[in-house]
């Protein structure tokens, strides 16, 4: 389910620490996975949450020397480690939350070669057999907090 997060722009505060921000986005993975996976599934999902929302991305900037370097997201963006089940269980709880983004990188994502085989391997399992890599959540802090309280950072 996808949902259309919008900022307010005096929601949108760059000049104020993170955790200040009315916004959270989280990333959940699967520790279990090698890094190229879990890398590969942070990037994917980071690419369709700023398709989704793209206020998390503040201005970009030039140094001094000239070069322009591209925004990057105002709210920056946690990864946190969970195991597989983990991972199932907190896409499961977002997805039936109101007014949370939920992205997430199911098994098909990353073993099909073709977009089109994945799309169509997802659309072929049952969603009690999906088996999920990462999930990403972007919403409302306090809503986001209870969904992953006490996870730990990826390391």
């Amino acid at each position: 389910m996808s949902v259309a997060l919008t900022l307010a722009p005096d929601e949108i505060r760059t000049d104020l620490p993170t955790r200040h921000a009315k916004l959270k986005w989280v990333m959940v993975v699967d520790v279990a996975l090698g890094a190229g996976l879990i890398a590969n599934a942070a990037v994917c999902m980071a690419a369709a949450v700023g398709n989704a929302v793209p206020t998390l991305l503040g201005p970009g900037t030039t140094d001094a020397s000239g070069s322009h370097h591209p925004g990057l997201p105002w709210t920056g963006c946690s990864i946190l480690a969970g195991d597989a089940d983990k991972v199932r269980e907190i896409r499961a709880k977002a997805a039936s939350k109101e007014g949370l983004l939920v992205v997430d990188m199911p098994e098909q994502a990353q073993t099909s070669r073709v977009y089109d085989e994945y799309l169509a391997a997802v659309a072929g399992t049952e969603a009690a057999d999906l088996t999920y890599y990462a999930v990403s959540v972007v919403g409302p802090r306090n809503k986001v907090d209870k969904l992953v309280g006490g996870l730990p950072l990826l390391r």
